[in-house]
């Protein structure tokens, strides 16, 4: 089951009274557009489609059947600066993660990403 923590809950909770799904959001991970094996965490709070992944505090995250053991045990996060705020994901085991912490990609058995 994918973990979310109660700021990021609050943070999507939020999103989704104001388009107008109170409770429901959509998680998905978007490979990267230069295929080198990054995949992104996007959050969205008007799709409606999926498998339910986590319920927490008022709120059900749904995501793709498909990517359901990409998302197993992973957690998500929320962070809020003077700059803006965002999403971070947390890196699976075999995984690098991506600078701006939304991301990850899976490192070869070789040891070369």
């Amino acid at each position: 089951m994918l973990i979310v923590t109660s700021s990021a809950s609050s943070e999507l909770l939020r999103q989704s009274i104001s388009r107008g799904s109170p409770g429901e959001v959509y998680v998905h991970l978007q490979p990267d557009k230069f295929e080198e094996g990054w995949m992104f965490l996007r959050v969205s709070a008007w799709k409606k489609s999926g498998i339910p992944i986590a319920r927490t505090n008022g709120l059900t995250v749904y995501a793709p059947e498909s990517q359901k053991s990409l998302l197993d045990g992973l957690t998500i996060d929320h962070y809020q600066d003077l700059t803006g705020g965002g999403f971070l994901i947390s890196t699976p085991v075999g995984a690098e993660k991506s600078t701006c912490g939304s991301g990850f990609k899976f490192i070869n058995t070789n040891g070369v990403a």
